[in-house]
């Protein structure tokens, strides 16, 4: 049977996922932009300078953009933007630290810091290239008004936190393809090169049809930020977001979406149900909000394929982050980037003096991109697809029972807040002695 490839995939899904939702509703909206977009898919800056926005000042923001800002482009940083100014003010700081051998990288004025929740449109008028690392929760809002203004994009994932979030990030990333504008989600194993070798020779059959998967991200306890007398409810858990799914999607979205990405990666598609268990078992004070500290999620995909997952936060239990994909040949230990047949003998070993710096390789490639007039990356799609699949891991693990793709996709369930703001009320709030509701497996329910 000839192989599907992943980018068949994409185009048959988006092609279904265009007929079902209706988007091409707004294809003639687009359709101005094309002609420009295709003779000018440049940047705006002056002297070549391709100017950058950092919208979201944690440290993963802080990070990324001192990656940008090493690429060998010509680069600035020209604008930022945080709900708080004390996080934007120390990413500031770390960040001219960081570039300290080329101070001239960093040209962010006051007036460019845009301090709140609306600041970020500020931020991205001012930019040719967005940086977007805020709480995944905000993510589908501010790549919506990223593209809307014409912009290329790096975005952290997730990419949302609930399905609606997935079908505005769809629908967004059908007009960032029609203005040619590139967009890189930082699903950073795809820019690894020890992955993409692995992925190249599963192409090529060295093990043959994919038979089944194993991933894993299983670790100790994360950070807390203490409840000060000061903060609104909105406050604490935007401080607190890692906590609240609305802002994070819980960590099976958050984080262990790598490890499900690579399982999608590989076979080239999308699980077409999710059923699992989950709880929390260790951590379940009210600190840890509403989340769940293990789960465990069995994906079936179209082709009876099955992708075992599981991830949780246990302190002082045996961490492992890592992906195992077995075929009719042989398997791949993902994090040893090796293949190995049957009986043990290794059939290819990664070479570790390779380059491997996949966090660097995701800006490299996208600056270089930009610089040279290129249309190259289209990972908003990619980045929606791995975020759903942990969604309905999510789903299936809170409520006990099978959640089906197709099903959540059209759900239109929408946890963010009616508005945002550091006086509404969020989404979820405590009791009286401070405990968040979290979800109860065959009592939490999503469909009937």
């Amino acid at each position: 049977m000839e192989k599907e490839t992943r980018s068949q995939f994409h185009d048959q899904s988006r092609r279904d996922f265009v007929k079902k939702t209706s988007i091409l509703a707004g294809a003639a909206l687009a359709a101005p932009y094309l002609s420009q977009a295709a003779q000018t898919n440049y940047f705006s800056g002056a002297a070549g300078v391709i100017k950058i926005a950092l919208v979201g000042c944690g440290g993963r923001g802080t990070g990324a953009a001192v990656q940008a800002l090493s690429t060998k482009q010509n680069v600035q940083l020209v604008a930022m933007a945080d709900a708080f100014a004390d996080r934007l003010d120390s990413s500031y700081k770390e960040i001219v630290e960081s570039m300290k051998k080329t101070p001239e990288r960093v040209k962010v004025a006051e007036a460019d810091k845009f301090v709140g929740f609306d600041g970020y449109k500020q931020a991205i008028a001012k930019a040719d290239v967005v940086i977007l690392t805020t709480p995944p929760g905000f993510r589908p809002i501010h790549f919506e008004e990223a593209i809307a203004q014409g912009k290329h994009v790096f975005m952290e994932k997730p990419v949302a936190t609930d399905p609606a979030g997935i079908a505005k990030v769809l629908e967004t990333a059908e007009k960032a393809k029609a203005k040619k504008l590139n967009v890189v989600v930082g699903l950073q194993r795809h820019y690894m090169t020890s992955y993409r070798e692995l992925h190249k020779r599963v192409q090529d059959g060295m093990i043959g049809d994919i038979t089944s998967i194993q991933v894993w991200w299983n670790q100790g306890a994360l950070w807390v930020r203490e409840r000060k007398p000061e903060y609104t409810e909105m406050e604490y858990q935007m401080r607190n977001w890692y906590y609240f799914n609305w802002l994070c999607g819980d960590h099976i979205v958050e984080q262990h979406i790598h490890n499900i990405d690579v399982g999608n990666w590989f076979m080239g598609k999308t699980p077409v149900t999710a059923v699992g268990m989950g709880g929390r078992a260790i951590r379940t004070g009210p600190e840890a909000g509403e989340i769940f500290d293990h789960h465990f999620v069995e994906y079936r995909y179209d082709n009876g394929v099955v992708m075992n997952s599981q991830c949780r936060h246990w302190k002082d239990s045996v961490s492992k982050v890592d992906e195992e994909i077995v075929g009719t040949k042989g398997r791949i230990f993902c994090d040893r980037a090796q293949i190995v047949d049957h009986k043990g003998k290794v059939l290819y070993q990664f070479d570790r003096k390779q380059h491997n710096r996949p966090y660097q390789a995701e800006h490299d490639e996208l600056f270089e991109a930009i610089a040279n007039g290129q249309y190259k990356f289209q990972d908003a799609q990619m980045g929606a697809e791995a975020t759903l699949s942990a969604i309905i891991g999510r789903m299936a693990t809170y409520s006990g029972q099978q959640i089906e793709w197709e099903k959540a996709l059209k759900s239109g369930i929408n946890l963010q807040p009616s508005r945002y703001a550091f006086d509404a009320p969020p989404p979820i709030v405590p009791d009286a002695q401070g405990n968040y509701a979290y979800a109860k497996p065959g009592i939490t329910r999503y469909f009937s």
